[in-house]
């Protein structure tokens, strides 16, 4: 794989780039966090093309009109002139809630009020859904009016590799956010872990984030914790090989959060 390092990026299909590392912001209506996020970043006097923004329309709004209401609120809310990333937060609402979002998240990508948009949770039942309504949309009104799928968000890592919906998102080039890459802490004692991280001198959290991004991920560890911050992303000083990787393969499916893939709404 290509050489990273922590200001490495990532091309989407929309054309735009996304840290490989997610240490940008990611807010949501439902996390009620889009304010506080936007505002303590822009008082600290970092440049807007520096600030990678990423909201999501929450699963109570996933609808064309609720989905309209929630971008321009998260503009309003954050005082921003554009937002980076916008994702339907799970595939809720049944099929025409989840396809009128995508519209209006399309319709707000050619206002300019969005970069790029995704999904997030979304299985291959569901990722196959939108595909062949992008398609529909295109064979009537043209190439990109049926927006682009840049990004897929899904809980990712050793314990839930999810072959499949990586192995459709890689072979369209849709880029994976793994959120809960740490396993919400859950497995750190984990011996296959525990090996490696002192292999490597290196915390087992560490060897996570590793993983994800040696697998092609966008990892979202997330922390409060200054030190911890730092911690994950002192990672580039060091790479799994064939063997380490191979060692962290499993066949379980354990999900630590929720698990919206799997729905048949």
């Amino acid at each position: 794989m290509a050489k990273l390092d922590v200001w490495s990026k990532y091309r989407m299909n929309s054309g735009h780039e996304i840290p490989v590392l997610g240490f940008g912001v990611d807010s949501a209506t439902v996390y009620r966090n889009e304010s506080s996020s936007a505002a303590g970043i822009l008082r600290a006097g970092v440049p807007r093309s520096e600030l990678f923004f990423t909201s999501k329309v929450p699963p109570r709004s996933v609808n064309y009109k609720d989905a309209k209401a929630c971008v321009d609120e998260s503009l309003r809310k954050t005082g921003l002139d554009y937002i980076d990333l916008y994702l339907i937060h799970a595939p809720y609402g049944g099929k025409s809630g989840r396809l009128g979002a995508w519209k209006a998240l399309t319709e707000a990508v050619e206002e300019g009020k969005v970069k790029s948009i995704g999904v997030s949770n979304y299985g291959v039942h569901h990722l196959d859904e939108l595909e062949e309504h992008i398609k529909n949309i295109e064979e009537k009104e043209g190439t990109g009016k049926g927006g682009v799928l840049s990004i897929n968000q899904v809980e990712l890592h050793p314990w839930l590799a999810r072959g499949d919906i990586v192995q459709w998102c890689e072979k369209r080039g849709v880029l994976l956010e793994a959120y809960s890459p740490l396993v919400r802490a859950q497995r750190m004692n984990d011996s296959r872990l525990v090996s490696l991280s002192k292999k490597y001198n290196k915390t087992p959290a560490q060897i996570l984030v590793r993983w994800s991004l040696q697998m092609g991920f966008v990892p979202l560890p997330k922390s409060i914790t200054h030190s911890r911050i730092e911690e994950n992303a002192n990672v580039y000083d060091f790479e799994l090989n064939a063997e380490d990787m191979k060692q962290l393969e499993t066949s379980e499916y354990s999900p630590c959060a929720w698990d919206p893939t799997t729905s048949r709404d």
